[in-house]
């Protein structure tokens, strides 16, 4: 049998923008139903350099429009989710020969003021001589600019966003596929294929095309249009090593072809380093780093650090394609606008689909609310904007303070080992306790699964959060996969096996009941 629905909203695509424009128009009253091919976040949008940022180089470019909106951006995402974002501080050294100096300082000084800071400590000179973070450099190294961010968890961010949707009656479809669509008198018809399940119509008054780097695909699949702007598609690629220096800022490096290179302390005991900016032509869906990207990030961080990176030190890397903007004048992959463009087909007034190109993390949200506002007449949309102000899922901490939260969660879970506790504090904010659910030892979390994972969070996951293979779990939901070992990989697809097979049994079995 085929089952039918009807939606106001119909959003393609489980990235950042696609589960930020389904919060927001589930928070204004609309019905929504988003689908993804894959897992939330299985791309792009769990690929990047894991940063909530102004983007300092960005003014090299005079974009000053998008640096202000992001940094703005930047304010409010910190209050809207200090479990999974926090403040970082980065160290830019100087190097002669390279961007002078007071052009860094008068950079600085942009970064620091086009936008209302409120949260985040002001740029300055360092000697790093004598600050702790000159010890890892090259001796040569003598001066150096230190300046304010934040660090994401990317791929948790989308899954909170979808989560929050879900919570404000969105309908959430993983591994679906949209085969076809067709626009008839009131709406669109579409066609989705939903990994073992039967395929299902469903039947939107609008569609959202927010496929990242296949929207120009999709777009042109089901309107014969070609977009005002065509998509570049440039790969980032990014190297994870074992912990390069023990203090807890990053490094922001300067090379010679003067793209820069990040070094970012990852998950307590690695380094994260990135990215790469190539141009790239094939399948999103199978992009890897090269041995060529491997070795320039060595070269670019041993320039600077005394102890030298080799390929053999890499314990992972990744790769994502990032659906830029083309431009005629930007030759330099780089170079590219990281902004992005909206567009409405909608012809004769018919139904109308918004296709998303472009983008970057930390303006998601804005997006969101520009997307859902373009649809306002269309769709009757009556209810204000909302979230500018709203916590997303864990992130209702007192005074948006993670520190004071996190001594309160050990000082009521005294029984958890303190790096789980500290986990489970960054992951799940205030739902922690909800994932915990009464326990009170470490016996009643269940079997370990994997180094760090216990049957409990697993379960959560399973639950709660569409987590359906072990990779899910692993490297979107967690980074536990820094951890894993080969037997306790395949203990883990087991189980999932195991737990879908009952989660199945027990949803027909409540079917048949509700049949009756």
């Amino acid at each position: 049998m085929i089952e039918r629905k009807d939606y106001d909203l119909l959003v393609v695509g489980g990235g950042i923008n696609g589960a930020g424009i389904a919060r927001d128009a589930a928070g204004r009253g609309l019905r929504v139903l988003l689908c993804d091919q894959d897992d939330l976040a299985e791309h792009t949008s769990s690929a990047s350099t894991k940063l909530i940022h102004g983007g300092l180089r960005y003014l090299e470019y005079y974009e000053f429009g998008l640096v202000r909106k992001a940094l703005k951006e930047r304010e409010v995402l910190l209050r809207a989710a200090p479990h999974i974002i926090r403040p970082l501080r980065f160290v830019m050294p100087y190097v002669p020969g390279l961007r002078p100096a007071w052009m860094i300082r008068a950079g600085l000084f942009l970064y620091d003021h086009l936008s209302r800071r409120a949260l985040l400590p002001a740029s300055r000179g360092v000697n790093l001589r004598r600050h702790a973070t000159g010890a890892p450099l090259v001796d040569s190294l003598v001066r150096g600019f230190i300046y304010s961010d934040a660090r994401v968890d990317d791929a948790r961010l989308v899954v909170l966003n979808a989560l929050d949707a879900k919570e404000r009656g969105a309908t959430i479809h993983t591994r679906t596929r949209l085969a076809s669509a067709q626009r008839e008198a009131h709406g669109w018809r579409a066609e989705l294929i939903c990994a073992g399940r039967e395929a299902m119509t469903v039947h939107a008054r609008a569609i959202v095309n927010a496929a990242g780097p296949w929207a120009s695909s999709l777009l042109h699949q089901i309107v014969p249009q070609k977009p005002h702007k065509d998509l570049r598609l440039v790969k980032g690629s990014h190297i994870v090593t074992k912990k390069l220096f023990g203090h807890d800022h990053a490094y922001i490096f300067q090379n010679p072809d003067k793209r820069i290179v990040f070094a970012i302390p990852f998950h307590n005991e690695f380094t994260l380093i990135g990215t790469t900016d190539l141009d790239y032509r094939g399948d999103p869906a199978k992009v890897s780093i090269s041995l060529d990207e491997v070795d320039y990030l060595c070269e670019s961080v041993n320039r600077y650090f005394k102890r030298a990176v080799t390929p053999a030190d890499v314990v992972w890397s990744y790769s994502g394609v990032r659906p830029l903007l083309e431009q005629e004048d930007a030759d330099d992959p780089s170079a590219v606008t990281r902004d992005y463009r909206l567009e409405i087909n909608a012809p004769d007034n018919q139904a109308p689909m918004l296709s998303v190109f472009g983008g970057k993390i930390t303006t998601f949200r804005l997006l969101a609310e520009e997307a859902v506002n373009l649809l306002r007449t269309p769709l009757a949309i009556n209810k204000p904007t909302w979230t500018a102000t709203a916590a997303l899922p864990g992130g209702d901490l007192p005074e948006a303070d993670f520190d004071l939260f996190l001594a309160d969660f050990r000082r009521r879970h005294t029984w958890l080992p303190e790096e789980l506790a500290q986990r489970y504090a960054r992951s799940y904010g205030s739902r922690a306790d909800r994932l915990l659910g009464g326990t009170r030892s470490v016996g009643a979390l269940g079997e370990e699964l994997s180094p760090g994972l216990f049957e409990i969070e697993a379960r959560y996951l399973v639950d709660q959060e569409w987590a359906r293979t072990a990779d899910d779990i692993l490297w979107r939901r967690t980074k536990l996969g820094l951890h894993v070992m080969p037997h306790s990989m395949q203990r883990l697809t087991s189980w999932l096996a195991s737990e879908l097979e009952t989660s199945a049994s027990s949803l027909q079995a409540k079917q048949a009941v509700q049949m009756k």
